[in-house]
């Protein structure tokens, strides 16, 4: 099992249909779609390496600047915080010990019942296009950019009271995506970052002989 910076990694794939490492094919025409996040290792690196996760931070929001795009939520609400931070400091504002370690207690409660809303968010279109299963009533939804493909494929199937999320397939520009895929990297590698929202079909698993 290898683990590399994603971005290193897909760059490399544009060109390349095997492993940097050991040589051996990926896939022969889509090995981006054999790769995954790896969100264990993405926390420790984190937790080793100070400063690394406001150093992205700080890099993604520049990028989307850049671009001209709206900054996700996750790093608007950063910014947003410390704002507030520097301003209450500014006017004069100060808190007592004991109000400050009621308020850390209270933000640490939420922020460990956040269930992933702080994060860089998707909006996405799910749409069916085969005939022989119904459509969803709602089928605009926005969720967490670290959310995979199978999560997808668990939502749909719990909608349509399917037995397994097994049954179905999750397409994007007429493309299968692989189950661990998280929306962002189908966002950055299949959407190309186009307009929101992301627009995706689901349709009975086919299976390719």
């Amino acid at each position: 099992l290898l683990s590399v910076c994603r971005s290193c990694l897909v760059k490399y794939l544009e060109e390349n249909n095997t492993c940097p490492t050991c040589r051996i094919v990926i896939h022969q025409s889509h090995p981006l779609q054999y790769i995954g996040h790896d969100r264990t290792m993405q926390d420790i690196v984190y937790k080793l390496v100070p400063g690394l996760q406001e150093a992205e931070m700080k890099k993604q929001r520049e990028f989307y600047h850049k671009l001209g795009m709206e900054v996700p939520g996750d790093i608007k609400g950063e910014t947003c915080s410390a704002k507030q931070h520097l301003d209450s400091h500014r006017n004069g504002e100060t808190k007592t010990d004991e109000n400050s370690n009621k308020e850390t207690s209270e933000e640490k409660q939420e922020e460990d019942n956040d269930y992933h809303r702080s994060d860089e968010q998707v909006s996405i279109c799910l749409e069916c296009n085969s005939s022989k299963l119904r459509g969803l009533k709602r089928k605009w939804i926005r969720c967490s950019a670290q959310a995979t493909v199978l999560h997808l494929k668990k939502f749909i199937a719990k909608k349509l009271n399917l037995s397994s999320f097994n049954e179905l397939d999750i397409l994007c520009n007429e493309e299968i995506l692989g189950k661990d895929h998280t929306l962002k990297f189908v966002v950055v590698t299949r959407w190309r970052f186009k307009k929101a929202p992301l627009l995706l079909h689901y349709r009975p698993k086919m299976d390719l002989l």
